[in-house]
């Protein structure tokens, strides 16, 4: 690296969090974030997740690692310090008839938005993929009407995304993240615009940047980033892009990243 970065980003699940067996976040991890803080680097979350979705240890490393901002659902919605910063709610119009649509054929799915995660045409596809990664939902009838909804949650097997495909909004994506689980949000929607939107506010630069990720919806902030790193359990497809592929989240690899790459001393020695 030629500069210390002045923000670093961080993916959730597989990054930050070991979300399969105990789910816990590493403690040199936490080691970490504190040092990064103590530097005045701002640390800051970029997730898929809508924020109610986050699990209960990540909102606790929030707390006691002073975390200042969060991107979240794919960048459709930014907080810093508490308050939102950057928002990019889908028109209730389009919204309306796509979640028609999909109710009109069973399809289960959720509307994602800061007051909470709300489930439509629920099935066992959605209870399935849900129950991978512990994410709960409510239900309302009305929450179309009463809030903006950042990003949609599908759920049906890869057998019917041609069917979805064709009653898709023309300036809709789809990133799929479990056998029957997709994203469903804007085209120009990424964790990478939400990023840049982040830093166009605070007066930084995405050469200020650095983030740590590891799947699918990765790719546009690895790519985007000042410098952007791999875990070392990420997807082959996301290491080939990185500018560095650290070690894997279970043989601490956020906190031996930082030091390897000079931005924290190994205060572990």
């Amino acid at each position: 690296m030629t500069q210390k970065p002045k923000v670093v980003f961080f993916d959730i699940d597989e990054t930050l969090y070991i979300n399969r067996g105990k789910k816990y976040v590493p403690e040199s991890t936490k080691i970490a974030l504190k040092e990064l803080k103590k530097q005045g680097i701002i640390t800051a979350i970029a997730t898929g997740r809508a924020i109610p979705s986050i699990p209960e240890k990540i909102l606790e490393v929030i707390d006691e690692c002073g975390i200042e901002m969060i991107v979240s659902v794919n960048g459709q919605y930014v907080e810093f310090q508490g308050k939102p910063l950057a928002t990019f709610p889908i028109d209730k119009t389009v919204l309306r008839q796509f979640s028609g649509s999909l109710k009109e054929r069973g399809i289960a799915h959720i509307l994602a938005g800061r007051e909470g995660l709300f489930a439509f045409a629920e099935n066992d596809y959605l209870r399935d993929a849900l129950n991978s990664l512990g994410i709960v939902h409510q239900t309302d009838a009305d929450a179309l009407d009463k809030y903006e909804t950042y990003q949609i949650l599908g759920f049906y097997p890869q057998e019917q995304d041609a069917e979805v495909a064709q009653l898709l909004p023309e300036n809709f994506q789809t990133i799929r993240w479990h056998a029957s689980g997709l994203d469903l949000l804007d085209k120009d929607g990424s964790k990478a615009r939400g990023i840049q939107a982040a830093l166009d506010k605070l007066g930084l630069t995405m050469a200020d940047a650095m983030a740590f990720g590891d799947g699918p919806n990765d790719f546009e902030m690895i790519e985007a980033v000042g410098f952007g790193v791999a875990m070392g359990n990420a997807i082959p497809e996301l290491k080939a892009v990185a500018n560095h592929v650290c070690p894997t989240i279970d043989d601490d690899g956020i906190y031996r990243g930082l030091v390897e790459l000079g931005v924290i001393e190994d205060v572990l020695k």
